[in-house]
Parts: structure tokens; C-alpha cells; sequence
């Protein structure tokens, strides 16, 4: 359905414009989306969420609080914020339940350049001030709740996995990570 050519919807249009802020083509664009992923149903001018919709709503909406409560225990109000809302978008199931559990061990750990090779662990903290490297971080999947292995040292940095992915770490960004060990059952 094409938002922007339709008449009846152009009240719609304006109305998700003014609150977004955004360039109508993208607001179309991310509205078909939407609808074909099966997550709103668009009426003449209204936008609804189907089942689907209101679910991932409440998945997403969970995850931003675990996460602003996790991000508020040694952050700003607006910080935790931030922080809560970049990561919201990547956190597994799994790893939410790791951050509710961690929630009670934040400054615990050991920064990743001082805890040692082929162990296993979970990041418990990453203490980042620059907004983009976080989010750097956290689009590459590191952060709190993460499984993690450390590899091996390199020159200047470490190799870490998570996952099936392996990343190399300068140490001046590794040690603003922590992570606390645990024993492979």
C-alpha cells in the first residue's frame, strides 16, 4: 500500500510526520514495512498494531527497561537512557535474562585485558563515555550479558569471541570492559 500517493491517508501522513520527524518517503517507506512484516494495519487514517505488533512492542518495551535500569545503576537518568535505547534493538532473550541477573553484579568483573586466556565469561560493564564507541560496541554484539571467550593477546590488543564471531580489541578499549568469569559446565 503506498502511503504517499493516497488522498485519504494524507492526514495520516502529516500527523506521523510532525511526530517523527522524519521526510515523508521514509515515513511511507517504513510504514509499508511495517505493514508487510505483519506488525500495523493501516485504515483510512489510522495506524493500528496487529497481534504481532502489540507482542513485539511489549518485547521491545521490556528490553528497554531491563536495560535503562541495568544502565542506571552508575549512569545519568538521560545516559541510561541512550544507552539503553541503542542497545534495545540487539539483545537476545538470552541476554536479557543475563542482564537481569548481572543487575546485582554491574561493578563486578575484571577488565577484559587483565582477565585472562581461554576462559569463558560475561560482560558485566562497559564503561564507554563516547556515545558512538558504545554503539560501536554494541552494533558489533559486545555488550553486558554477552557470553564471552578470550583468545589469545595480540600486539597492543586481545582477541575476544562471542559467539561465532571473533573481534581484535586495542587493550586501551579493552580494559573499559568487564566481564566476570565462569566455569564451563
Amino acid at each position: 500500500m503506498r502511503i504517499l500517493g493516497e488522498t485519504q491517508n494524507s492526514t495520516l501522513l502529516e500527523n506521523v510526520k510532525a511526530e517523527i520527524k522524519a521526510a515523508p518517503t521514509l515515513i511511507s517507506k517504513a510504514l509499508e514495512e511495517l505493514q508487510q512484516e505483519g506488525l500495523i494495519e493501516l485504515k483510512e487514517k489510522s495506524i493500528s498494531l496487529t497481534p504481532l505488533g502489540q507482542e513485539t512492542a511489549k518485547n521491545l518495551l521490556e528490553s528497554h527497561l531491563v536495560l535503562e535500569d541495568y544502565f542506571g545503576k552508575t549512569e545519568s537518568k538521560i545516559d541510561a537512557h541512550t544507552a539503553a535505547h541503542l542497545t534495545e534493538h540487539y539483545v537476545s532473550r538470552e541476554v536479557l535474562n543475563n542482564i537481569k541477573k548481572l543487575s546485582t553484579l554491574k561493578t563486578a568483573g575484571t577488565p577484559l585485558n587483565e582477565f585472562g586466556f581461554n576462559k569463558e565469561g560475561v560482560i558485566t560493564e562497559i564503561m564507554f563515555s563516547d556515545y558512538r564507541l558504545f554503539e560501536r560496541a554494541v552494533s558489533m554484539g559486545i555488550f553486558p550479558g554477552e557470553k564471552i571467550m578470550l583468545l589469545s593477546e595480540v600486539s597492543d590488543g586481545i582477541i575476544l569471541q562471542i559467539n561465532n564471531k571473533k573481534f581484535a580489541l586495542d587493550k586501551s578499549i579493552a580494559k573499559k570492559i568487564k566481564a566476570l568469569e565462569y566455569e564451563i559446565s
